[in-house]
């Protein structure tokens, strides 16, 4: 159970503070974060739970990680349907809790995306469903090399977090004008059950693709790099 609330709480807090940071400050009226400062609030999100938490559940925040790591020999199967729920619940309260907050704000009128992601008409800059697809497979994979990578035993100890942390923002800083970034289906679910719409039809790409190369990318890193 502790590895589970950990994976609850690292969820909500990268669902709250990257998914926050787009909704709340990202276009702020003048003064606004911004493309980047987005990218630099989901790598902080998950590079501080990984530090408060990881040592408890491995932190995965994300069901393509635990996915990913599993294809690579690092996690058990019977561990993924726990650990994915548990990642799926803290999502989804986030979005709930930034929901609540935006709600509340005096001119308020309507959530409009939230920080949902899309392709077609729903893609910050109009990608295509191709593009969405190539994008967030190639994204995915490449981040859970970083996370196997790092974490390997032979890898410098204690920076993992570090380099997960910066790798999640260069992949946002890639890929927020192409599908407003998700290599997370947990935190792409949180943003379409209220965004609705559109958002829920096109949720299949955010759950196929990223799993698809997170499960590519354990397999790359178990077959040639893991005993290398």
């Amino acid at each position: 159970m502790k590895k589970l609330f950990a994976e609850f709480f690292g969820t909500f807090w990268l669902v709250f503070g990257g998914c926050g940071s787009a909704v709340f400050a990202a276009g702020y009226p003048d003064l606004g974060i911004g493309f980047v400062g987005v990218s630099l609030a989901f790598g902080l999100t998950v590079l501080t739970m990984a530090y408060a938490v990881g040592h408890i559940s491995g932190g995965h925040f994300n069901p393509a990680v635990s996915l990913g790591l599993w294809a690579g020999g690092k996690f058990e199967a019977k561990d993924l349907v726990g650990y994915i729920v548990a990642q799926l619940i803290g999502a989804i309260a986030a979005a709930g809790a930034l929901y609540l907050i935006l709600t509340n704000k005096a001119d308020f009128v309507t959530i409009g995306g939230f920080a949902a992601n899309g392709y077609g008409d729903l893609s910050p800059d109009g990608y295509s469903m191709t593009a969405a697809l190539i994008a967030e497979f190639l994204l995915t994979m490449f981040f859970l090399l970083i996370i196997l990578g790092s974490t390997n035993d032979r890898a410098p100890k204690g920076f993992a977090p570090i380099a997960i942390g910066l790798g999640l923002t260069l992949i946002h800083l890639i890929s927020i004008p192409i599908t407003n970034t998700s290599v997370n289906p947990a935190r792409s679910t949180s943003q379409a059950l209220f965004a609705g719409g559109e958002f829920t039809g096109q949720l299949w790409l955010f759950w196929v693709a990223p799993i698809a190369g997170a499960i590519v990318a354990g397999f790359i890193h178990k077959s040639l790099f893991d005993k290398a």
